[in-house]
């Protein structure tokens, strides 16, 4: 179990940043601004930072922006945030690679609170999700 008494947020996943179209998005930030591309699916892509593990995260779901922060557990941060004196706006909600939860501080900032539980996502070559953090093969375009 997470220990209650040491810091909740473990590190940064990603900046979220919400784009119309994804290929738009990848057009400006991968193209025109250098960010290698690492992964990428149907509604969002993950592109590298260099000097961070952290990633920028293009999202077309989600209309935001927001930080990725991970945490041991999404469902004991919730517990832990809501006990705290924050909001639980959502979840937790399963992901490809966990589950999540986004949560409002007392001065309104909202955040999204993730763990990896799952691992990874597999990719192929040009960077497209094959399989998810579950083994879950990724079935449909995938870009």
């Amino acid at each position: 179990m997470p220990d209650d008494d040491g810091p909740l947020i473990r590190a940064v996943d990603a900046i979220q940043i919400p784009v119309p179209d994804l290929d738009a998005g990848l057009a400006f930030y991968r193209d025109r601004l250098g960010h290698e591309l690492i992964w990428r699916d149907a509604h969002s892509a993950g592109l590298r930072m260099p000097d961070s593990e952290a990633e920028l995260l293009l999202v077309t779901a989600r209309p935001e922006l927001e930080p990725d922060l991970v945490v041991e557990s999404a469902a004991q941060a919730a517990r832990r945030w809501a006990q705290a004196g924050g909001e639980v706006v959502a979840g937790p909600e399963q992901i490809a690679i966990g589950s999540l939860i986004v949560v409002r501080d007392p001065w309104g900032n909202r955040l999204v609170l993730l763990d990896r539980a799952k691992g990874r996502l597999l990719t192929d070559d040009a960077g497209n999700v094959i399989i998810d953090g579950d083994g879950e093969a990724i079935v449909g375009d995938g870009a």
